[in-house]
């Protein structure tokens, strides 16, 4: 068979971007004449995971979101992006790369947990939503305890510094209700807040990577890719974090402290630290 027609054949369909020698068309836009100064970078991240554009409340309450995870200074992710561009600088990448890479369960991936948990409460609860505060504690108080009895932590209570309460939860809750987005994640969300110390044995401050997982997910984006908006979050601020980093670096300093108080401890002395 002529090789030319066999290529001809070859369909790979996409619902993002493609292009021509004479346009970039992107979610069936034109990119250069539709899309450039007219559309911010928040909306294009939610059109390209959602296939749609959002309303105007929904992209504040999106916007909301990625600014409240930018960034919180000498973070893990923060660290680790500053000791690798000390060690490579000639590799913003692998700095960026190391920083995102640090986004797990206790940074950062807490938005995702925190949504697919209360995405899985609200999917297994039956007999449709509850419908007054009572019935939100009731089904939290459910949801902690069942938790608890697996042996895993609830995601999105409790927070290291904050343990009053973080202040971007109650902001992003109250931008939610003004803009009609306040759903049934957020109103979960809070119930726990609620019933935590019923359930727990002390009050739990709610974080705000939680409350971020819960005001994505009323959004209607799918709790499974939550992790990759605090990402792109995050990459905002690693890239603020490289930039002072070569205005002012610290990440010698931070080698220099670590490798300059080493001790060796022999791994057969009663006094060592214990493998498990």
């Amino acid at each position: 068979m002529n090789p030319t027609l066999e290529q001809e054949k070859l369909q790979f369909p996409t619902s993002l971007g493609t292009s021509t020698a004479t346009e970039i068309r992107l979610l069936g836009q034109d990119l250069a004449a539709d899309l450039m100064g007219k559309v911010s970078f928040g909306e294009l991240a939610f059109w390209l995971v959602a296939m749609r554009r959002p309303t105007a409340g929904e992209l504040r309450v999106f916007e909301s979101v990625l600014v409240a995870l930018a960034d919180h200074g000498f973070t893990p992710t923060a660290i680790a992006a500053r000791l690798t561009y000390l060690s490579a600088p000639d590799s913003l990448q692998g700095a960026m790369a190391a920083g995102l890479l640090g986004g797990g369960s206790r940074f950062l991936g807490v938005t995702e947990d925190c949504g697919q948990f209360l995405a899985a409460t609200l999917k297994a609860h039956k007999g449709g939503l509850p419908d007054t505060d009572a019935e939100w504690d009731d089904l939290a108080l459910n949801a902690i305890t069942t938790q608890r009895a697996a042996g895993k932590f609830v995601p999105g209570l409790g927070h290291p510094n904050h343990k009053d309460g973080d202040p971007r939860t109650p902001v992003l809750i109250g931008i939610a209700e003004e803009e009609g987005l306040h759903g049934p994640h957020l109103r979960l969300f809070e119930a726990i807040g609620r019933m935590s110390e019923k359930a727990l044995g002390r009050k739990l401050p709610l974080n705000g990577a939680g409350v971020c997982g819960a005001a994505l997910a009323d959004l209607g984006l799918p709790p499974e890719l939550l992790r990759g908006f605090a990402l792109l979050a995050r990459a905002a601020g690693l890239l603020g974090q490289i930039a002072e980093e070569r205005r002012s670096p610290i990440a010698n300093e931070i080698y220099m402290a670590v490798d300059r108080n080493a001790i060796y401890v022999d791994p057969k002395s009663p006094t060592a630290p214990d493998e498990n």
